[in-house]
């Protein structure tokens, strides 16, 4: 369960992933000396990640529940951002260290344990190919606590945020021509339904709190 006690730091699942050719790690560059030593293809797989996590995150954060995990405060991610050593960001790129080049990788600290491997993974690798693909730039590492930004700090950086709920998940990962693409309309269009059926449920039920509060009132 993503956050089975309030007040309390939730369960994520963080996935470490570093693809490999016929050359070794694709995300090793032993002349990038900017202190990642990140292959070009790295960093437009992590700039793939950060464009796309908010489409995916219904796959990747797929119960109500999740959500209660993604909240500030509580190391989980909010904010879409890379860092090396930030625990505030959503993908970490651990520090190299010499004669560790296959050990180069990112880690993507926003899912939980509760999302299916399956289509979790397949998302994963299809948002970071589509990265490599599009040649997409990876934006400015974030070395500050993202947590004490102010709303006008985050926006004159460009920082987004993750879904707030299921339901404004479910409308991103709906809309999404690449998570058809990736998962292919049939489990895209299933996994919509059947989102949508749970989240009108869980908006529908009336808390036993609700109604010993109103029962108070009258």
């Amino acid at each position: 369960m993503p956050k089975p006690v309030q007040g309390v730091n939730g369960s994520g699942m963080h996935v470490h992933q570093s693809p490999f050719n016929e050359e070794g790690n694709a995300f090793f560059d032993a002349n990038d000396f900017g202190g990642y030593n990140l292959s070009p293809v790295g960093k437009s797989y992590i700039a793939g990640l950060l464009k796309y996590a908010p489409e995916f995150c219904a796959v990747t954060n797929q119960f109500v529940n999740s959500y209660k995990r993604l909240m500030p405060g509580y190391e989980a991610p909010v904010y879409v951002t890379w860092a090396r050593r930030n625990r505030s960001a959503m993908v970490r790129v651990p520090m190299y260290k010499p004669g560790k080049e296959v050990a180069t990788r990112v880690e993507l600290r926003s899912p939980d344990p509760s999302a299916n491997p399956y289509l979790a993974f397949a998302v994963m690798l299809g948002v970071g190919l589509k990265g490599i693909e599009e040649g997409l730039e990876l934006m400015p590492e974030a070395t500050n606590n993202i947590f004490h930004m102010t709303e006008e700090e985050l926006a004159e950086s460009g920082i987004r945020t993750l879904p707030k709920d299921l339901g404004e998940a479910i409308a991103l990962f709906e809309e999404s021509e690449l998570m058809k693409e990736v998962l292919g309309e049939h489990i895209h269009s299933f996994f919509v339904a059947n989102k949508k059926a749970e989240w009108a449920e869980y908006v529908a039920y009336v808390t036993p709190w609700e109604q010993g509060k109103y029962l108070s009132i009258l």
